[in-house]
């Protein structure tokens, strides 16, 4: 499944042409596909920084954390395309609750691990803009900052799909997502200034 439906990956389309699949009056690409792609970003950026202070260790980690979120806005867009047939069967269905039950949870798994990753890549640029090479200190901030606000908006996504949902009461992923996205701002803010 793509972000636009025609097959193709969403990193492999063209900006314009993703731009306007996400600008369609379609349920997907939405929120969760661009924010996985601003941390795709964030990582690559963070990458590009650790290349230039010779930190290649810090290169190689944001370059796994970056192959990591790549499928991401891809997964988001598809988990929320199931949860949208789930609540289209009709109400006489009898497994229509547990569908949309299980279907939501998929969906809200797709932006706990962007929250996760973003935060990582928020930890490594700000490392890198407190110890890199200091001619890319805009960069590894900006990847900093990048980073952390895909973290704070995949946690809002997380409690959007999960707060107020009488089967999610007792379920920790909001209040992870919140913790992992204000450490991840805190990194970014420390390093901004």
């Amino acid at each position: 499944m793509s972000a636009d439906g025609d097959g193709q990956p969403m990193l492999d389309q063209r900006v314009g042409a993703l731009a306007e699949a996400v600008a369609a009056r379609t349920p997907a690409p939405g929120a969760g596909a661009v924010t996985g792609l601003a941390a795709v970003l964030a990582a690559a950026l963070a990458a590009m920084v650790a290349r230039f202070s010779a930190a290649d260790a810090a290169a190689a980690e944001c370059d796994r954390l970056r192959r990591r979120l790549e499928p991401l806005g891809d997964e988001d867009a598809a988990a929320y395309e199931a949860y949208l047939a789930a609540i289209r069967l009709p109400r006489d269905d009898v497994h229509r609750s547990t569908r949309v039950v299980d279907t939501l949870s998929a969906a809200t798994d797709v932006p706990m691990h962007l929250v996760e990753l973003a935060a990582e890549v928020a930890a490594h640029a700000a490392r890198l803009a407190r110890d890199g090479n200091p001619r890319l200190r805009g960069d590894a901030v900006a990847a900093a900052l990048l980073a952390a606000a895909a973290a704070r908006t995949a946690a809002v996504l997380v409690a959007v799909n999960l707060d107020g949902q009488e089967a999610f009461r007792a379920d920790p992923r909001p209040g992870r997502a919140r913790v992992r996205a204000a450490e991840a701002q805190t990194l970014a803010d420390g390093v901004a200034g």
